[in-house]
């Protein structure tokens, strides 16, 4: 009984892991559109280009894995490609 007790805990403990990074990513990808939109030096707009793709890789891998075990919540069903 307490082995299963400890078992829902360490999954319950990865899956909020997993919506805190898919959060923190969220932020990541947000913080990287701002500067994109900011800078003007040509150097720096290839920065945040090679940022924002790399990102958007993170937080689509993350959220396909928690759509893989359907603990996906309804505020991040946005497509990291939506945003502005």
């Amino acid at each position: 009984m307490k082995k299963r007790t400890r078992e829902q805990t360490l999954e319950e403990k990865m899956h909020s892991e997993l919506l805190q990074d898919i959060a923190k990513t969220k932020c990541a990808l947000d913080s990287a559109y701002s500067n994109f939109d900011n800078v003007v030096d040509p150097d720096l707009i290839d920065c945040y280009i090679y940022e924002v793709n790399a990102v958007q890789k993170r937080y689509k891998f993350l959220l396909e894995k928690a759509s893989k075990l359907n603990i996906l919540p309804y505020a991040y069903m946005q497509n990291p490609l939506d945003e502005p």
